[in-house]
C-alpha cells in the first residue's frame, strides 16, 4: 500500500520575495494584490500593464507591494516582472485558487491565481494586514435559484485582514451581500463616501453606517476591530468620478449580461467570468477602463491605510 503523501503546513510553501521579505521581517507597510483579476478578469496586455502599475503606486506611497501567485507548490509573496506576466499571458495554463482548492491546487504545482479569499488567507498567514482589490464577490442576483455565495465572505469573517476595494461586484445582489456581512460581523467602512459605492458606479442610495474621510481613523477602527477578536474589515471607496459609469446605464449592461448568461445556461464558477466579459462585450470596452481606474485609486488608498497601521501598536490578532 502506497504511504499517504503529507505534505507541510501552508506557511512553509511560502516563497516571499526579498523586497517582502525585508517588509516583513522590519514590519514596514505592505500591500497585498490578488492574481485572479489579472488572469481572469482583465484582457492582455491591460492585466499585465494595471499589475505593473499598482506595483509602482504602492513604492511611489512608500509601501512595499505583494502581489501574491502559487508556482510551483510554492506560495510566493512578490513576483518578479516575468513571474507577473506569466499570470497575465493569453493561454496561460492557470489555476483559480479559492478556500475550497487551495490543498490540490499546491499538491499539483501548477501556476495558481488566487481570490479574493485566498489572498485574505495568505495575508493572515503571513502576517500582511492590507490587501487591495477591485470588487468583492457576494450574494448573486439569482440566490434563490442558485444559492451562490462568494467565499470572499467567508473570509472576511475569519481573516484579520483590512480589504480595500470599491464595493461589491456590479454584477451580484448588493444589498442582501451587505446583509450577510453584517450577519457575520464584518465592519464595513466607507473611506470619502456618502454612500456604499457600486462598484464601476461611484454613487448609491446604499446607506453605509460606518463612514469617515480619515485615514487614521480607518485604521484605528481595523486595530480596535482586531483587539476585541474581530476579524477582516471591508473598506470600500468610490471610483473616481471621472471614470465613473452611470447606474442606471451599469444596470443596463448587467441586464444584458444576464440574459446571456441565462440563455447559454451558464452557472457555478463560470458565471463570474462570463458576466465580467459580457460587460465588457455590451459596454464596448468601458467597464474594463473603469475596472482598472478603481484598482489604481484603491491602491491608494490601500496603501495609505497600511502605512497608518504601521504606525499603530502592533496586535496580537
Amino acid at each position: 500500500m502506497t504511504k499517504p503523501v503529507s505534505p507541510p503546513p501552508l506557511n512553509t510553501a511560502f516563497l516571499p520575495s526579498p523586497e517582502v521579505n525585508s517588509a516583513l521581517a522590519t514590519h514596514d507597510p505592505i500591500v497585498a494584490f490578488e492574481t485572479t483579476v489579472l488572469s481572469f478578469g482583465l484582457p492582455w496586455p491591460s492585466n499585465y500593464q494595471l499589475g505593473q502599475r499598482c506595483e509602482e503606486i504602492a513604492r511611489q506611497l512608500g509601501c512595499t507591494p505583494a502581489t501574491l501567485g502559487m508556482i510551483g507548490g510554492k506560495v510566493h509573496l512578490g513576483l518578479t516582472p516575468e513571474q507577473l506576466e506569466s499570470f497575465c499571458r493569453p493561454g496561460a495554463d492557470v489555476t483559480k485558487v479559492n478556500l475550497q482548492n487551495m490543498s490540490a491546487a499546491l499538491l499539483s504545482h501548477k501556476h495558481g491565481a488566487f481570490t479574493v479569499a485566498a489572498t485574505a488567507q495568505i495575508c493572515s498567514l503571513a502576517g500582511i494586514r492590507t490587501f487591495a482589490t477591485g470588487g468583492i464577490g457576494g450574494v448573486h442576483r439569482d440566490f434563490a435559484q442558485s444559492h451562490d455565495v462568494s467565499s470572499d465572505l467567508i473570509a472576511l469573517a475569519r481573516y484579520p485582514v483590512a480589504v480595500v476595494c470599491a464595493g461589491v461586484k456590479s454584477i451580484l445582489d448588493v444589498p442582501a451581500t451587505l446583509e450577510y456581512l453584517e450577519t457575520l460581523g464584518v465592519p464595513v467602512i466607507a473611506y470619502k463616501a456618502e454612500n456604499f459605492p457600486l462598484f464601476h458606479a461611484c454613487k448609491s442610495t446604499i446607506p453605509c453606517e460606518i463612514r469617515t474621510d480619515d485615514i487614521n481613523e480607518v485604521a484605528a477602527m481595523c486595530q480596535a476591530h482586531w483587539n476585541l477578536g474581530g476579524r477582516g474589515v471591508l473598506v470600500v471607496t468610490p471610483v473616481p468620478e471621472q471614470h465613473a459609469v452611470e447606474p442606471y446605464e451599469l444596470e443596463e449592461w448587467i441586464n444584458q449580461a444576464t440574459r446571456a448568461a441565462q440563455t447559454g445556461r451558464v452557472h457555478g464558477k463560470a458565471v463570474t467570468p462570463f458576466l465580467l466579459k459580457k460587460l465588457e462585450e455590451v459596454s464596448k470596452g468601458k467597464s474594463i477602463t473603469t475596472n482598472m481606474a478603481l484598482l489604481e485609486n484603491n491602491t491608494q488608498t490601500a496603501a495609505a491605510l497600511a502605512s497608518a497601521l504601521a504606525s499603530l501598536p502592533e496586535t496580537d490578532a
